[in-house]
């Protein structure tokens, strides 16, 4: 016979294998009426181990060098393919806000794994488990008969034949069916096979790493994996203070975990644990009197369910979803898999600053309730920066969840490009900026603002109001404004303040078209808005009319565009409106709106991300500049003066109101030295208008709608920014230059 085949005492031909002197004290001889069966098992062992299990030279094997050696790069997988593990997202200060997970597994030590779990799990699963090489023969023989006679190869595996079928099934072939179908085939080849990868392990492992291994990947069911989470999730405590009862319910469960699940069937559950309890008599590890006092006792596990964090981002909460949900889609943008994000074990240090996002948080809600249907209020703050752009609150009035009766969505509200009724006149921004840009006007040169004005250059109806001029052998484009009393004239900066609507599509005009503005807006920030397509969605190849909003408002060879695009009709992202106010206060350079400190993968080493680079977009003499020409918005006669004089404002600061056609939605962008931001409140489905009716009761309306930028927006603006400014500095903004002035 082989030598070193473990076998009972007294079996002719097998040498005895005696078990390590530490564990000297397992389960006593079997009855002598097995050894004659014993016997022939041996007999067939020997004859497969040479024949199969073994082929090292030439044609003597059964199985070829090729089966081998696919074995080995099988086996290799096992180190090579590293098991899920949860992700953390963590605030600006390093606490974490969320976990995202497809597998909750909280990887264990071999020292935290103590006696009662070791014992009770080797005495339900392997009780020869320091005894055997990788494989009990007699076991898996004994199944390799049966399997002869009809009967499957269930039960005769090892520890460390379940942790290599574990590790293919939950690890190597998680997403492939087909792959965990060869992994659980229950026939004689794919026992082999396992066989011999569990041999192969048991050359480089020790016992203890194998346990450890197994403990570490073995399912629990409800998408907890491994004995840290289940200790966690099952008992609230970890893994070195499982009590006997707690390591006897868990040893009890990788049978059969969906079965003995303990809140779905309570009964079968204790019936396994007490099971597993006798065992561990038997195997001589657990008196009797202790086992028979332990199955007196209830199960334990936390009330109701696992206690499990959430495995994505409503974990987060109310406050914070919507921030995590943004460094998702971030990532997601900048190259990372989703499957990567969720199994790769990363820690998120984030920019997320919590108290700026819960007075965000606050400010949103108080305008607008939570419950008003149809209604999202939102606001998004960036840091503004000469080398990064951080992102330090993402909220809306809605909180972030899955419950819609509460008025929660997932929808990412204050990033996406969710406001399709569009910023309104916030779009002039862009129309200044060309205009600077261009030198056809400075901050404080006059240009005409009549009650009405009808362009020459865009067409496209405009019946309410005549033409002016000479006759047009087309449709005309004719604007006016929300208020019927005009100056006639007025400075760019004072126009910029109050808004007129006829001003700045004559702008346009002098500008030859919209190219000019598009171009300008995905310079200063909108690059993920212009991109979507008229709808907001992202640009479908397939669909010939799902175009991007930069070509559908813009020039063309028998077009100057879209005149009404200075107007802000076209859906829009809250996040990259307020990038928009810290591109012009950081000079003129525009950074990608980020919201990551920093990334750490599962070995403690920093991931480079792939981010865009900031660029110089517009002269930084024309960014100040233009933020001069937009410090008047909360000054009297401005559009948010009534909103800055609420909570007593005091420092200087640009802004732009915007309201789009029919009010049914409002922007305001913003900003100071320290912070910028957009706020905007909007329909999330349909058409229509909003109502303010007071603050905290805005609704949906038709032709009394009454929406605009200096309300609700402005409002939630101030309300948000007074508190997280606080006693900061007041600090000023930088000085004009005289190129983009007019004088």
């Amino acid at each position: 016979m082989t030598p070193g085949l473990p076998c009972l005492p007294a079996s002719s031909g097998c040498e005895v294998t005696k078990p390590p002197r530490a564990f000297s004290t397992l389960a006593p001889v079997r009855k002598r009426d097995g050894l004659f069966k014993l016997l022939g098992l041996c007999l067939l062992a020997g004859v497969l181990t040479a024949g199969i299990l073994f082929p090292v030279v030439g044609a003597a094997g059964v199985i070829s060098n090729q089966a081998s050696e696919t074995v080995e790069q099988t086996s290799s997988n096992l180190a090579d393919v590293p098991p899920p593990l949860v992700t953390t997202v963590t605030d600006s200060g390093g606490k974490p806000i969320a976990t995202l997970y497809k597998q909750y597994r909280i990887p264990v030590a071999p020292n935290e794994i103590n006696d009662s779990l070791r014992w009770a799990l080797l005495s339900a699963e392997d009780k020869a488990f320091y005894e055997h090489h990788g494989v009990n023969w007699a076991r898996t023989l004994r199944a390799a008969v049966s399997n002869t006679a009809g009967g499957d190869t269930q039960g005769a595996s090892t520890i460390t034949q379940q942790y290599v079928k574990n590790y293919l099934i939950n690890v190597v072939y998680r997403d492939d069916k087909a792959g965990q179908d060869t992994a659980r085939e229950q026939s004689l080849s794919r026992k082999l096979k396992e066989a011999r990868i569990a041999i192969n392990l048991e050359t480089k492992l020790s016992k203890d790493q194998i346990l450890t291994g197994y403990l570490n990947v073995v399912e629990f069911s409800r998408q907890i994996y491994g004995i840290g989470a289940a200790a966690h999730a099952y008992f609230d405590t970890t893994p070195e203070k499982l009590t006997v009862p707690q390591a006897a319910l868990l040893a009890g469960l990788v049978n059969n975990p969906i079965v003995n699940d303990p809140w779905n069937h309570p009964d079968k559950a204790t019936k396994r644990r007490n099971l597993v309890l006798d065992r561990m008599v038997s195997n001589q590890k657990l008196a009797k009197a202790d086992a028979d006092r332990f199955k007196a006792e209830p199960l334990g596990v936390t009330p109701d369910t696992p206690a499990k964090p959430s495995a994505n981002c409503t974990g987060a909460g109310p406050e914070n979803g919507f921030f995590c949900q943004y460094v998702e889609d971030y990532l997601i943008k900048s190259g990372m898999s989703k499957d990567q994000l969720y199994t790769g074990g990363y820690t998120i240090k984030t920019t997320l600053d919590e108290k700026a996002n819960h007075e965000a948080k606050v400010s949103a809600e108080t305008q607008v309730s939570k419950t008003q249907k149809n209604v999202a209020n939102t606001l998004s703050l960036v840091k503004p920066g000469k080398d990064r752009h951080e992102v330090v609150a993402l909220a809306a009035n809605r909180d972030y969840g899955i419950d819609q009766d509460q008025g929660q969505t997932t929808f990412a509200l204050p990033s996406g490009v969710y406001n399709t009724g569009g910023a309104g006149s916030s779009y002039k921004i862009f129309t200044s900026a060309a205009v600077l840009n261009q030198g056809i006007a400075g901050i404080y040169s006059n240009i005409p603002v009549g009650s009405s004005y009808t362009s020459h250059v865009f067409t496209g109806g405009g019946s309410h109001c005549p033409p002016t001029g000479p006759p047009l052998n087309s449709k005309w484009y004719c604007v006016s404004n929300a208020s019927k009393n005009s100056p006639g004239s007025s400075s760019l900066q004072e126009a910029l303040a109050t808004s007129p609507n006829t001003a700045f599509v004559g702008l346009e005009d002098r500008l030859g078209g919209t190219g000019p503005v598009i171009d300008m807006a995905t310079k200063l920030g909108m690059r993920n808005t212009m991109a979507s397509d008229t709808n907001g969605a992202e640009v479908d190849p397939k669909d010939p009319k799902s175009v991007p909003q930069s070509k559908a408002y813009g020039p063309t060879d028998k077009t100057p565009g879209y005149g009404a695009f200075t107007l802000g009709f076209s859906p829009t992202s809250g996040l990259e409106l307020g990038n928009v106010a810290a591109t012009l206060l950081s000079g003129g350079v525009w950074c990608p709106p980020t919201p990551l400190a920093s990334l750490t993968g599962r070995d403690g080493k920093t991931v480079p991300v792939k981010e865009e680079a900031c660029e110089q977009v517009v002269p930084e003499g024309l960014a100040n500049t233009l933020a001069i020409g937009m410090s008047k918005d909360d000054q009297p006669g401005g559009t948010s003066a009534k909103a800055a004089a609420a909570v007593g404002w005091d420092r200087p600061m640009i802004g732009k109101t915007g309201t789009s056609q029919n009010n049914g939605s409002a922007t305001f962008v913003a900003g100071t030295p320290q912070l910028a931001g957009a706020a905007m409140v909007f329909r999330t489905t349909g058409s229509g208008g909003l109502c303010f009716n007071g603050v905290g009761n805005v609704t949906t309306c038709g032709s009394n709608a009454n929406m605009f930028g200096g309300v609700t927006p402005a409002q939630t603006w101030f309300g948000a920014m007074k508190n997280i400014l606080g006693d900061q500095p007041i600090a000023q903004l930088p000085p004009e230059d005289p190129k983009y002035t007019g004088h």
